[in-house]
């Protein structure tokens, strides 16, 4: 039944066009997939293209459908439908409430400072560095650290909230150089804990 609505709007769509499924004129569509009608009228563009090289449909004249489909300007009335359907399901599932976001801290962080020690610089910043004029990784680091403190103007007695502060590499850094009082916060236990490795400046 649910499928049935998403294809009737296909197909109500594609109608503007004057493009049909599973018609018999070369530009009409061929569709392999029901599942093709719900992704288009979600993804847009996107997933008409991907669906196509998913083999979800083809069409023998490609391009005149292609060309159809562009004079009708279907692309705004599905991008429209697709980004209020987008919205719609981001606020029914945000998979960024708060409960989950110790989750992905555990997940992604909590799984021992090891690999990350090794990794990293040794501010233990998860970040690009900035490497003109550095010969390594701690130094272009450095030169992103300040050029980011410069660009905000930090001044002495500056405080800095520094939301998702990883291993607090930059909160050492911008109070050590620029006298600013940082706040940090991580919802990582292994990242709290690195303020007791030995080296970590």
């Amino acid at each position: 039944m649910a499928n049935s609505i998403w294809q009737r709007r296909f197909e109500e769509l594609l109608a503007l066009a004057d493009v049909g499924v599973n018609g018999d004129r070369p530009w009409d569509i061929q569709v392999h997939n029901d599942r093709l009608y719900r992704r288009v009228l979600v993804q847009g563009e996107l997933g008409l293209g991907e669906s196509y090289m998913d083999g979800w449909w083809d069409c023998e004249a490609l391009d005149e459908f292609i060309l159809r489909v562009l004079r009708a300007r279907l692309q705004d009335k599905v991008t429209s439908r697709s980004a209020a359907l987008q919205s719609m399901k981001a606020r029914l599932i945000n998979l960024q409430k708060g409960a989950r976001t110790f989750t992905v801290g555990e997940r992604h962080y909590d799984i021992g400072n090891d690999l990350f020690v090794r990794m990293l610089d040794r501010h233990m910043i998860y970040s690009c560095g900035y490497w003109k004029g550095a010969e390594d990784l701690d130094q272009a680091q450095e030169n992103k650290l300040d050029l980011v403190c410069r660009k905000l103007g930090l001044e002495p007695g500056m405080r800095v909230l520094d939301v998702g502060c990883g291993w607090g590499g930059t909160a050492r850094f911008v109070s050590r150089r620029y006298g600013v009082t940082v706040t940090g916060v991580t919802v990582s236990r292994e990242q709290a804990s690195v303020w007791r490795l030995p080296g970590i400046l």
